[in-house]
């Protein structure tokens, strides 16, 4: 079941004259990944896809529905959205953070009930965050941050999860974590779409690739099909090898140094 599609999209990027139109639609049950140098363009394209940025052209339909002709609360009962960067906002505990994901299903006036707090707690837990739930979200490291907006993109409770470098400020521990809990809600019928720099988490838990390049142009398809060492070498401009290990393939950047 198509669960987000793409047709002729087009991002606006203001210095960019033009870009390759991008038709693609990310099924229920699958993990897209966007890959792509610093400028690409991968923060405006998610943007785009979750309808928080209107497109130069083309549409990204939602569930069949245009994304932009949507209520904000109506996407949000659908889509999360995790941002690479979580900047200060009012002075708040984790738990209070947390229940923002629960803002979507609650009337205007009406206040969280008994099970909004039973799912919030729930999140906290999955993310090893329960301890902290009275911590003011100013006093955390970045990795705690990190794994509190997925938190509270857990307590949405989305069909779809749109994640901007999900792994981000996370040690290894986490970030297998992480990944693992995206993977886990692929596998009850979410959507998953995630930019990543790291290639080798895209190479184990990426259904689908997208590269997007510099100057606009992009092509997408099977993982399998798009990691190919030529493919990112032009997409990197660097040099890459490639080693398989107990069945997985990882790439590492060819350094002159010895």
């Amino acid at each position: 079941m198509s669960m987000l599609a793409a047709t002729d999209l087009v991002i606006d990027i203001p210095e960019r004259k033009s870009g390759t139109p991008l038709s693609f639609e990310v099924k229920a049950g699958e993990i897209w990944g966007i890959l792509g140098p610093n400028g690409a363009g991968k923060t405006t394209l998610l943007h785009t896809l979750a309808g928080l940025k209107k497109p130069r052209a083309g549409s990204v339909n939602l569930n069949k529905n245009n994304i932009q002709q949507l209520r904000r609360k109506q996407v949000a009962q659908q889509l999360a959205v995790v941002f690479q960067n979580n900047g200060e906002g009012f002075p708040a505990t984790v738990l209070e953070t947390a229940m923002i994901g629960r803002h979507p299903f609650i009337a205007p006036w009406d206040i969280e009930t008994a099970d909004d707090l039973a799912i919030a707690r729930k999140a906290l837990q999955r993310l090893e965050l329960d301890d902290l739930e009275q911590r003011l979200v100013s006093t955390l490291s970045g990795g705690e941050r990190q794994r509190l907006a997925i938190a509270t993109a857990l307590c949405q409770t989305p069909k779809l999860w749109l994640a901007d470098e999900p792994s981000n400020h996370l040690d290894l521990k986490h970030q297998v974590q992480i990944m693992g809990l995206l993977a886990e809600q692929a596998d009850a019928g979410c959507g998953v779409i995630l930019c990543l720099h790291d290639l080798n988490l895209a190479a184990h838990w990426c259904d689908k690739i997208l590269l997007l390049y510099p100057n606009g142009d992009a092509c997408w398809g099977d993982a399998k099909a798009m990691l190919s060492v030529e493919a990112l070498e032009r997409l990197y401009d660097q040099e890459l090898s490639m080693i398989s290990s107990e069945g997985q393939t990882y790439f590492m950047p060819v350094s002159s140094r010895k």
